[in-house]
């Protein structure tokens, strides 16, 4: 399947390609296609496991929300799960996190359960316990093989098993006991009948310590291509591998956008040669602003989180973008400042953007400019996304 898939986006990309150069108007109208559903495919997560073992405090996590916030999973030492209840994420709507009831429970007997969860929803599951894995998890991922999805294992409070180790052990070594819970938890699998089993080490509570960067890793390399995107763009930020991810898949994306805005409604920028397609530029923006985090919604979650007071988190930030509400008038201001850079960007590669999106002469100064604006706008949004992290885990 992965490779039908990249198949069918580099047949896209050619189309795309081709139909710029014969006829821009629907090489314009394939793009917006495009764009559309890499913006909006769907990602369901299916998130499982016995009673306490965390999966809601997971979902929540993950989502860059707390437990008390509003649209939180709830959380509780009893199953509080009693329904598949989906969490989509609070930036990106077309990304949802299921909470299914525990394996086992009266209403969802273990050899029942991918009947009444809605199995073919889902792009696949990950497996959470508190400390091992049990008998109900082991026969739900060899049913959920057997009917072709992946699934993850995840021990989901190791910051606790860290704890009680390193208080009962006189020479605690920390990578050495994690390698020993892993490999314990690996051989528990197997010897129950789980070949290869995934096991991830992740404190819910610390995303960005033990394993969860590892699971981030495993995911994105085993998902279709054209989920990928998706999965990045919801991930928190919480490492600077994430941030790095995330920035390469916008920019990935820019050159349509300038593709677009070659025959869209630019308006001149004061000390600009060449028009820019402002209410582009604002829209593509806005999306950088909320995928990074950096809107306001977003950082008061984290500054609650973090315990890093929203104030000094705003204080890091440079771009002016972050925080704020997005504006024509605000983008407009911030071209204005960079009008010369901008200017002299377009006169020295403005040859090479004629190759790599293909269209006539004609359309070319004013896409560019917009493909460089954007990129120059992306740098100072993604650099404030690390600024902002670094002080949170500080």
């Amino acid at each position: 399947m992965e490779g039908q898939w990249g198949s069918s986006i580099h047949e896209q990309h050619r189309q795309i390609q081709e139909a710029m150069k014969t006829n821009p108007t629907q090489g314009i109208a394939k793009i917006k296609e495009y764009l559309g559903k890499q913006n909006n495919t769907p990602l369901n997560i299916a998130i499982t496991g016995e009673t306490g073992s965390g999966k809601s405090t997971f979902i929540n996590a993950f989502r860059g929300i707390n437990n008390s916030d509003e649209g939180a999973a709830p959380t509780g030492v009893v199953e509080t799960t009693t329904e598949v209840e989906p969490y989509p994420h609070p930036n990106l709507p077309n990304v949802t996190l299921w909470d299914l009831p525990g394996v086992g429970t009266p209403n969802f007997p273990a050899d029942e359960y991918l009947k009444k969860v809605g199995f073919e929803r889902f792009d696949f599951f990950i497996i959470i316990a508190a400390c091992r894995f049990k008998e109900n998890d082991v026969k739900l991922a060899l049913e959920i093989k057997r009917m072709g999805r992946k699934f993850y294992f995840l021990c989901s409070k190791i910051d606790i098993d860290m704890y009680n180790e390193e208080r009962s052990q006189r020479n605690f070594d920390k990578q050495k006991t994690l390698k020993a819970i892993r490999d314990n938890c690996i051989k528990g699998l197997l010897d129950q009948g789980i070949e290869a089993p995934q096991v991830f080490l992740v404190s819910s509570f610390e995303l960005h310590l033990f394993d969860f960067h590892l699971l981030e890793e495993t995911l994105e390399r085993e998902l279709p291509a054209h989920k990928r995107n998706a999965f990045v763009y919801a991930l928190p930020n919480i490492s600077k591998e994430i941030i790095k991810k995330k920035k390469e898949a916008y920019q990935g994306q820019i050159k349509y956008h300038a593709a677009v805005s070659s025959v869209g409604a630019a308006v001149p920028i004061p000390g600009l040669s060449v028009a820019v397609d402002v209410a582009l530029v604002k829209k593509v923006v806005e999306d950088y602003v909320t995928g990074f985090g950096l809107d306001e919604r977003s950082l008061r979650r984290l500054a609650d989180s973090s315990g890093v007071p929203y104030s000094e988190l705003v204080s890091v930030m440079t771009s002016q973008l972050g925080a704020t509400t997005i504006t024509l008038e605000l983008i407009q201001r911030l071209l204005s400042q960079l009008a010369k850079e901008v200017a002299l960007m377009v006169a020295e590669e403005v040859s090479r953007f004629f190759i790599v999106i293909g269209i006539p002469v004609a359309m070319c100064l004013s896409g560019y400019a917009t493909y460089r604006v954007l990129h120059f706008l992306l740098d100072q949004v993604a650099d404030d996304a690390q600024r902002v992290f670094e002080k949170a885990v500080k």
